[in-house]
């Protein structure tokens, strides 16, 4: 019998989208950095998760999806922190 792993699937915060969870980007809540990109998404903390769509990284601004997500206030520099880091893995 084939052995049939189950894909662990994350709502993405921006669209609400179910996708399986390599295909999104994780943004981690940590005691001692703040908000980080966390790219091997092995990293301990709080998650959410979001597609590699600025789309969806603006969705998520307008409808306070990582607020929800973090049940917390996102300073807005740390959204401005976090875009600037997804552009240089569009374009890296």
């Amino acid at each position: 019998m084939a052995n049939k792993r189950k894909i662990p699937m994350r709502k993405c915060v921006g669209c609400g989208e179910m996708k399986p969870k390599k295909e999104l980007l994780r943004i981690l809540r940590t005691e001692d950095e703040g908000f980080v990109l966390d790219t091997t998404g092995k990293k301990n903390g709080r998650g959410a998760y979001i597609c590699y769509s600025r789309d969806c990284f603006q969705k998520a601004v307008k409808n306070k999806g990582l607020e929800r997500s973090f049940k917390q206030a996102v300073p807005a520099e740390v959204y401005g922190h976090l875009e600037k880091e997804m552009e240089e893995i569009e374009t890296g």
